[in-house]
């Protein structure tokens, strides 16, 4: 099947997830174990329904139990388990198909995560395409018993480090993802579903309040200036909107919005992924709303040919219109974000300056930045 795909101009290789590969080697396995002979590759249904080949390499052969790895190809998306070897190791059962996980895949430590408590982290999907791939074989071989399967990833506790899954509660190793079998290459896709991970870990431990934030730039901001745990707030890189349309879908009451003027400023013209090949326009809205703030002509000049709104903001910091410029602009931000979420949960926001000389605070940041602080501290 092909798997390029043209973006920004390039054409770009995508890969297999390392659900995809964990259901290679088990169909493997097990029509290795059934068949009693030995394969150098398989194929299997992907949940598109395409079928995809996999190269398969032999670890153990024996006449109870196969175990065999197949290497994790991304393809060009800078995936940490990219070359890592997904092991499976398949015996017979007299009924069922009971899927684990072994050494280098992660357990679940606590709730809000898609896997319960104690579980292996081997994600719905995949433990759906291991399974429906195992029925596969064992139907062509007119096989009616059962299977056990111990996924592992060899190289998968180091990995982990690289990872999210610390955070997550996702202890001793990687978890086994993928909702479509296929990574996207530079995929925006796995950034917002891991997004999604992080909320619904969070909506668990408390669905009141979230803090969210562009990046560290502004978690580091969080801790330093505001007193908030950094480790309890979500970094949604530039995918405003799509964090606000979950957030809003899973119940939450109250967001706190934490920022660099440079990413939350783009949000005053409702631009809501705040990449820079997606949209600009940051001197634009300074340069419009210091115009309506009565600043002259030839400083809007200049902040047209800025190249950072630290800079921008600097040139009128010392006019007599730079509150009303910072209002409005706040007012805007507020105006967009409220529009996106449709006023079903109250939103406020901090953003601040590379040297946090300036600070813009929406009308209700110091009492969200207080519920936080204190619920940190009950460790709701």
């Amino acid at each position: 099947m092909e798997l390029s795909v043209v973006k920004n101009g390039k054409e770009l290789r995508g890969g297999f997830t390392t659900g995809s590969c964990a259901a290679a080697a088990s169909a493997a396995a097990l029509e290795m174990l059934l068949r009693d002979s030995l394969i150098s590759q398989v194929s299997i249904k992907l949940p598109s329904g395409e079928e995809a080949d996999f190269e398969i390499e032999v670890l153990e052969k024996n006449v109870d139990k196969v175990k065999v790895a197949v290497i994790k190809d991304g393809g060009d998306d800078p995936d940490v388990t990219t070359g890592t070897k997904i092991v499976s190791e398949v015996s017979l059962l007299e009924s069922d198909i009971i899927i684990d996980g072994g050494k280098g895949v992660g357990r679940i430590t606590k709730k809000g995560l898609k896997c319960s408590v104690g579980e292996a982290a081997i994600n719905p999907v995949p433990r759906k395409m291991i399974e429906e791939n195992l029925r596969t074989v064992m139907e062509k071989s007119g096989y009616t018993g059962g299977a056990s399967v111990i996924i592992s990833v060899p190289e998968g506790e180091e990995l982990a480090k690289r990872t999210y899954n610390p955070r997550l509660g996702i202890i001793g190793g990687i978890s086994i993802l993928g909702t479509t079998g296929i990574v996207d290459p530079m995929s925006e896709k796995a950034i917002v579903d891991t997004n999604k991970i992080l909320i619904d870990k969070k909506f668990a431990e408390d669905s009141e309040i979230i803090l969210i934030s562009p990046g560290n730039f502004g978690r580091d901001f969080c801790k330093e200036y505001l007193n908030l745990d950094i480790d309890k707030s979500v970094p949604i890189s530039n995918f405003v909107g799509e964090t606000l349309d979950y957030i809003k879908y899973k119940g939450f009451k109250r967001i706190l919005f934490v920022g660099h003027t440079g990413k939350i400023v783009k949000c005053a013209a409702g631009i809501m992924n705040t990449h820079s090949y997606q949209a600009d326009g940051r001197m634009e809205i300074i340069g419009v709303h210091s115009a309506l703030a009565g600043v002259s002509r030839e400083k809007i000049a200049q902040i047209m040919e800025c190249v950072s709104t630290d800079e921008a903001f600097n040139i009128i910091k010392e006019e007599p219109g730079f509150n009303q410029v910072k209002d409005s602009i706040m007012e805007k931000v507020m105006y967009h974000l409220n529009f996106r979420l449709k006023d079903a949960v109250k939103i406020e926001v901090v953003m601040f300056s590379t040297d946090r000389d300036l600070v813009l605070k929406s009308k209700g940041a110091d009492e969200f930045i207080k519920m936080i602080e204190e619920r940190n501290n009950k460790d709701i």
